[in-house]
């Protein structure tokens, strides 16, 4: 019940009351309402500026910003697993691919480089989680340029590896002619006595005596770089440049299995046993050239023999008798 008020009219000597404007009353409740509005927006705008009541949007975007921490978090462990594999390749490359092949070893300081100049990671400061999208970033980064560095190294091992096998394919490491046909190792490398003259004389080579016509064999993969004639002493005969600097030579041959330019692999057949040129009797005189030097071919017959029969051959061609050319 509203409150009724009075006021004392003097000349009536009495209390009379007091009827409120209508008009009055509209504004006051006007005023009213306007201080309520005001009083409540600034009370909205402090909680909206605070802690303590956030919007539904707000809320969203907290939840996304946790997730978002959460999976940094993830990747960066993920990423410190991927370092590890990467240094343990990274040792063993250095350690064993490179060492084996015989090349130098990848400073750590090449494979573990940054990146230099101007601040790359401006545009992701200022955010609350900058620290942490820098440095994921930066890990990120030099994990690349280490698997770009390896990855380069690995192509380098299987170029030296694919060099090596060429290589080792490219030896003349077999004996020329098979010990099933051998009669005998007739003389080795080294001081012999000439068979025409007697004097004592040089021997560049090996001679393995055989029935003519027996089978001769390339001791290495190569190119056949002569099949002819045409040196002195040596009769018909053959050579063959196997690179890397080696070449072996096959004489007194009766006939040949190959031509003047031909490919040919460890073991095929190139030509027959016979005696022609400065030649005694039927024979294989076997020599074997590194970077035009002749050296002695029993150091090279890992790939066709057993450890008892290179013994045996070497005891043989250690003996200084009279060579068959």
């Amino acid at each position: 019940m509203a409150k009724v008020k009075y006021y004392y009219d003097s000349d009536t000597l009495s209390y009379r009351r007091i009827e409120p404007k209508k008009g009055k009353k509209a504004v006051n409740i006007s005023f009213f309402l306007l201080a309520a509005f005001l009083f409540g927006s600034i009370c909205l705008l402090i909680l909206l500026n605070t802690n303590l009541v956030n919007t539904p949007k707000e809320l969203s975007q907290a939840r996304e910003l946790k997730n978002y921490e959460f999976q940094f978090e993830l990747l960066n462990k993920k990423m410190s697993q991927m370092e590890d594999v990467l240094a343990n390749i990274e040792d063993r490359d250095n350690n064993i691919y490179r060492l084996y092949f015989e090349a130098s070893p990848i400073p750590e300081e090449q494979r573990m480089a940054g990146f230099g100049g101007i601040n790359r990671y401006k545009n992701m400061e200022g955010f609350n989680n900058s620290d942490l999208i820098i440095n994921t970033t930066k890990k990120l980064e030099q994990i690349q340029k280490r698997l770009v560095v390896q990855s380069k190294s690995l192509d380098e091992i299987t170029e030296l590896a694919k060099e090596k096998e060429k290589f080792l394919s490219a030896i003349p490491a077999i004996q020329p002619v098979s010990n099933e046909d051998l009669t005998r190792m007739a003389s080795g490398y080294g001081w012999r006595s000439d068979p025409f003259t007697k004097a004592r004389k040089m021997h560049w080579g090996m001679d393995f005596t055989s029935p003519k016509g027996t089978p001769i064999y390339a001791t290495g993969d190569g190119v056949v770089k002569r099949a002819d004639n045409g040196a002195t002493g040596y009769g018909e005969h053959i050579r063959i440049d196997h690179g890397f600097g080696y070449m072996s030579l096959y004489a007194h041959l009766s006939k040949y299995k190959v031509r003047r330019g031909q490919k040919v692999k460890r073991g095929d057949l190139i030509g027959f046993v016979g005696s022609t040129g400065r030649s005694q009797a039927p024979h294989l005189h076997y020599e074997v050239w590194k970077d035009g030097q002749k050296i002695n071919p029993i150091n090279f017959y890992y790939g066709s023999l057993s450890s008892e029969e290179y013994e045996a051959l070497l005891h043989v061609a250690s003996q200084e008798n009279q060579s068959l050319d």
